[in-house]
């Protein structure tokens, strides 16, 4: 389990951080969108750019979550759930994170 929440930590920080980090990073910024507890990120603010970056990067963490489920022999949801709790713990202050009553708050 340790290894697996290793990998996930590791896929969290590639997907916020190399090809979209300035994009992400701004979206995050602007209050566009935000992380939820499903592992997935969320329009917390409806644009079609905000839109588009919430489609790209959650397809890429399907992928990856997907491929992580299959490797160690557990759920889909059990590593997307494992994700958005880390992403959410990671989130910086002043960005919007979604609560498990669907609620968007600012961390």
């Amino acid at each position: 389990m340790k290894k697996f929440r290793f990998v996930v930590a590791a896929l969290l920080l590639t997907f916020t951080g190399a090809v979209l980090a300035l994009d992400l990073d701004t979206a995050k910024a602007q209050g566009l969108v935000g992380e939820q507890p499903n592992g997935y990120l969320g329009v917390v603010k409806a644009t079609p750019e905000a839109v588009e970056l919430v489609a790209d990067i959650n397809d890429r963490r399907r992928d990856a979550y997907q491929r992580i489920a299959r490797e160690n022999g557990i759920t889909l949801d059990q590593v997307s759930n494992l994700a958005g709790q880390k992403a959410i713990e990671r989130a910086g202050s002043g960005t919007y994170v979604r609560t498990p009553d669907g609620q968007w708050v600012t961390k």
